[in-house]
């Protein structure tokens, strides 16, 4: 008799997974305020940059829940709520420094070199996402329903992956990129520290979601 061929993830759930995640990923939260910051500031090289950083912190947290992610916030919340504050500071630290830069003279113009929000692009990205309470939702509240105990963990985990990184990063990268030609279409003398400005406010929003909801 031939062998009845069994999916590595049940269709159904999938396709609902998808759905919720299409919604999660379009929402807009500290990863995608920080791609239209990083757009507005650094430009659409950076934007993919970030985007590559927040989809490395992405890949970390779907290790972590592969290990028992639920268990490890249980047993030691204390420590996700510090990762979570020092996501919130640094965000913040990032946030204050472009508004400090919003303060030059308006006789500068907007072709000045865009300001240096802090390691770089990748980095700032993959802690921005490593930090997000978005993130810690996600794994220990929204993806456990969709896995299906009867089956292989593994290949649950890597689609699951796959979606979420994708989708992920159509999305961040449309913001990033929208951030970017906004900045490049305000090119007049002096409009650099409006954007600076909003650079600041949006990384100090994000920052303040990071924040509150933990």
């Amino acid at each position: 008799m031939p062998t009845e061929l069994v999916l590595p993830i049940d269709p159904e759930r999938y396709a609902a997974f998808l759905a919720v995640m299409a919604v999660m990923a379009v929402t807009p939260g500290p990863a995608n305020l920080f791609s239209v910051a990083n757009g507005m500031a650094r430009g659409k090289r950076a934007v993919l940059l970030g985007v590559v950083g927040m989809s490395a912190a992405t890949l970390v947290w779907f290790s972590a829940a592969a290990l028992g992610l639920g268990a490890l916030v249980t047993a030691f919340p204390d420590a996700f709520r510090l990762i979570a504050w020092a996501g919130a500071l640094y965000v913040a630290w990032l946030g204050a420094k472009s508004l400090w830069a919003a303060r030059r003279p308006a006789t500068e113009t907007a072709e000045a070199p865009p300001i240096r929000l802090g390691r770089g692009p990748l980095v700032d990205g993959f802690l921005v996402q490593l930090s997000n309470p978005k993130a810690v939702l996600f794994f220990t509240a929204v993806l456990p329903p969709f896995m299906d105990p009867a089956r292989p963990a593994a290949p649950q985990f890597a689609l699951f992956a796959a979606a979420t990184i994708g989708m992920d990063f159509v999305t961040m990268s449309a913001y990033g990129l929208g951030g970017a030609a906004l900045a490049r279409v305000m090119t007049r003398p002096g409009v650099r520290r409006g954007f600076d400005a909003a650079v600041g406010i949006l990384l100090l929003t994000a920052a303040a979601l990071i924040g509150l909801r933990h």
